[in-house]
C-alpha cells in the first residue's frame, strides 16, 4: 500500500474506531504496512480526530524517515507481531471496557470461547462449534520483554487474530485494515457476550 492511502486508511479506522468508545483519552496506537515499511500513529493524538501529519513513516527495521513527533514505546511490540505474523498488513490497538476488564478477570493465559456464531468473522474460524482462542500477557512497561514474551508463546501457539494484554487492551491483527477491523468487531461483541454470560452467572448464584 502506498503511503497516502494507509494514512488515510488508519485515519478512517480511527474515526470508526473512536465513535466505538474504544479510545478513549488519546489512547491506542495503529499501524499499517507500506511498501517502504510502516506507517504508525505518532504519540498523544486523538485517535479519532487523525491526520496526515500524526503519523510517522518507518523502514522495515523500524526506523523513523520522516514524521514529527514520536512513536508511542507499544511500536515494538507492533513490529514485533508483523514478524511473528508477516501476513499481517494492519494493527489496531484499542483500550475497550470490554478487553480491558475480561481480561482482568480471566486468571489463564489465553481467552476461549466456542458456541457463538460471531465467531466466523474471524478468519480461519468456521463454525460455532470452533473454539477461538486469544492469547492474554500481563501488562509490562518493558515492551522489549512483553515483545519476548510474545514471541515465546507464538512459537508453541501461534497468534492469528490478535493478542489481549491484562488491564490495558487488545492488539488486532489483520492482513489488511478491513480485515483487522472486522476482527476488531467481532471481538468485542464476543467479549461482550462474556462479560453479560459471567454478570448472569454470578447473580444466580
Amino acid at each position: 500500500m502506498q503511503t497516502k492511502a494507509a494514512k488515510q486508511a488508519l485515519i478512517d479506522a480511527g474515526r470508526w474506531v473512536s465513535q466505538q468508545g474504544w479510545v478513549p483519552a488519546t489512547g491506542g496506537n495503529f499501524s499499517i504496512k507500506t511498501d517502504n515499511g510502516f506507517v504508525v500513529t505518532a504519540s498523544g493524538y486523538d485517535k479519532g480526530q487523525l491526520t496526515p501529519e500524526q503519523f510517522l513513516e518507518l523502514d522495515q527495521s523500524g526506523t523513523i524517515l520522516s514524521g514529527e513527533g514520536k512513536p508511542s514505546a507499544e511500536t515494538a511490540l507492533h513490529l514485533k507481531l508483523y514478524e511473528l505474523q508477516p501476513s499481517s498488513g494492519c494493527i489496531l490497538h484499542t483500550h475497550s471496557v470490554a478487553a480491558t476488564v475480561l481480561s482482568r478477570f480471566i486468571t489463564s493465559d489465553r481467552f476461549e470461547v466456542t458456541g457463538y456464531e460471531m465467531q466466523k468473522s474471524l478468519a480461519g474460524i468456521q463454525s460455532h462449534l470452533d473454539t477461538l482462542s486469544i492469547a492474554i500477557f500481563d501488562n509490562d512497561q518493558d515492551i522489549p520483554a512483553l515483545a519476548k514474551r510474545v514471541a515465546e508463546y507464538h512459537q508453541k501457539n501461534p497468534i492469528r487474530h490478535g493478542v489481549l494484554i491484562r488491564g490495558h487492551g487488545l492488539y488486532a491483527l489483520g492482513r489488511s485494515v478491513f480485515e483487522t477491523r472486522r476482527h476488531i468487531e467481532g471481538l468485542e461483541f464476543l467479549f461482550a457476550c462474556e462479560l453479560e454470560r459471567i454478570k448472569l452467572e454470578g447473580s444466580t448464584k
